[in-house]
């Protein structure tokens, strides 16, 4: 292995000491790791050209102090257990810190900075956790997808150069325009879908096209918060509107004629977080409020493909005669988060200007996997693990459902069960949110409330409930665990 080391043959310092601190110095940084490998003294000296007798003694004086450890035959390694206090911090923590305030950020990073709930990465391992947006992952048929992923690994080399495609793989857009047509109802040709890297790009580039800061994009209230942080980056002017049993109160649009709204976000599928299902007629509602004022919307199909006992509502964009959806959708949940494959559809005459932003953005997705999502869906395979899926999930939100209603009773009312894999439930409790989430993490409960989605009034008490990943089992489980602590407080 290489190691980036610069010593200086005009200094006062000998180079065994050079070398000495610059090793001590990437230990206690990371740079080199516990357990690490080092490279051989012989190795060294030659890479760096220098003498044999100067990498021995630096190395001999970091052995003696207790950094390095040599072990026979194997070769000289970093110690698991560093001396130096300086190692019980995390060291990028303390570069972050030494130079957080030297650095000025653009008004992109300080509203960052500034912007609550950012959602956190990683999360407390917990027994049961009702996290919301995970699938069954165990379900995912892994030997057809390796199978498919093998078979286009060794057909050719082509996966490994730069797309030429810069809106996607041909063959996915037209599997994927074939399969919203059918299913959806959505109206596009392949030419219009642009395949973006999730939900989250979709937005981001939506946001850096069409909205200016100061101009105001309406949000569902409570809404998706990931799509809310993002808009306020672009330092937008969020007006939250309010959600009923019905989805989005569009009326409540006519009373900000003043505002000039560019962009409505929506989820009407399955509107998250209460699960609500964007009527027909509040649809067309919403078409004919965009047409008459020249705004737009952006319909994130949220959970579309899992519904129970209700019949499909066809999508805002196939009920659009006037291009004014930009239609988002994402495989993260139907198939599995990290194949980060989502598509854009857009209006015709949009398609330029966003192709070329996306190819600034980040050229093009891995071509292997999206080859191998066109067959996937072409040859039938996505249909089969959506119905497939979709019982599962129906019996898990069955499980769930009838969980809550034994052990709370009218204590707990259930929202958004016809849809999705995720539910809400507003409960009557004298315990505030974080007590509840605290007491629940003892008991292995690992629960989210629906508390940061709000951008207005809210009531205390509302929690999302995932139920995607958890078997019937823990669904039982975890709500028997929750009502000890909701019941008896």
């Amino acid at each position: 292995m290489d190691l980036a080391i610069t010593l200086d043959n005009n200094s006062s310092k000998p180079l065994h000491q050079q070398l000495y601190e610059q090793l001590r110095q990437a230990i206690l940084t990371g740079r080199l790791t516990p357990g690490e490998r080092i490279p051989s003294t012989r190795f060294l000296a030659k890479s760096l050209s220098i003498s044999r007798f100067t990498v021995t003694t630096s190395y001999e004086q970091l052995l003696s102090e207790g950094y390095l450890e040599t072990v026979m035959g194997s070769g000289t390694f970093v110690c698991q257990q560093i001396p130096d206090d300086l190692t019980q911090s995390n060291p990028i923590e303390n570069i972050e810190k030494t130079n957080s305030s030297s650095i000025k950020l653009s008004k992109y990073g300080e509203t960052l900075v500034n912007i609550k709930n950012v959602p956190r990465i990683a999360e407390a391992k917990l027994e049961i956790n009702f996290r919301y947006g995970t699938p069954a992952l165990s379900e995912f048929p892994i030997k057809l997808w390796r199978r498919l992923l093998s078979r286009y690994c060794n057909a050719n080399l082509n996966w490994l150069d730069y797309s030429t495609e810069p809106l996607g793989y041909q063959p996915l857009r037209e599997a994927i325009a074939h399969y919203l047509t059918r299913s959806r109802a959505v109206n596009c040709k392949p030419e219009q879908i642009l395949i973006t890297n999730g939900t989250q790009q979709a937005l981001d580039l939506i946001l850096r096209l069409l909205i200016s800061p100061g101009e105001t994009i309406a949000i569902e209230n409570p809404g998706y918060l990931s799509a809310r942080i993002i808009f306020e980056t672009q330092n937008a002017q969020i007006l939250p509107v309010r959600v009923d049993n019905s989805g989005l109160v569009v009326e409540e649009l006519a009373n900000y004629t003043e505002q000039n709204i560019r962009l409505v976000y929506v989820t009407p599928s399955h509107q998250f977080p209460t699960g609500a299902i964007l009527s027909l007629p509040r649809r067309l509602e919403l078409l004919n409020w965009a047409q008459q004022t020249g705004g737009l919307i952006i319909e994130d199909d949220y959970d579309s493909e899992f519904r129970y006992g209700e019949k499909p509502i066809p999508a805002l964009q196939g009920l659009d005669k006037s291009d004014s959806v930009l239609y988002i959708g994402t495989f993260s949940k139907v198939l599995f988060p990290s194949l980060r494959i989502g598509y854009l559809v857009l209006p015709k005459s949009l398609v330029k200007i966003f192709t070329r932003a996306k190819w600034l953005n980040d050229r093009h997705l891995p071509i292997l996997e999206q080859q191998v999502l066109a067959e996937f869906i072409e040859s039938g395979h996505l249909d089969r693990h959506i119905i497939k899926m979709r019982s599962i999930y129906d019996k898990r939100r069955q499980v769930l459902v009838k969980a809550l209603k034994k052990h709370f009773g009218k204590q707990a009312k259930i929202l958004g069960e016809k849809g999705g894999i995720h539910l809400m439930v507003c409960f009557k409790s004298k315990l505030n949110d974080e007590e509840i989430i605290q007491r629940a993490a003892s008991l292995g409960i690992g629960m989210m409330s629906a508390n940061p989605h709000y951008l207005a009034t809210h009531s205390k008490g509302e929690f999302i409930f995932g139920y995607g990943e958890l078997t019937e089992t823990q669904l039982t489980e975890g709500i028997h665990r929750l009502a000890q602590i909701i019941l008896c407080s």
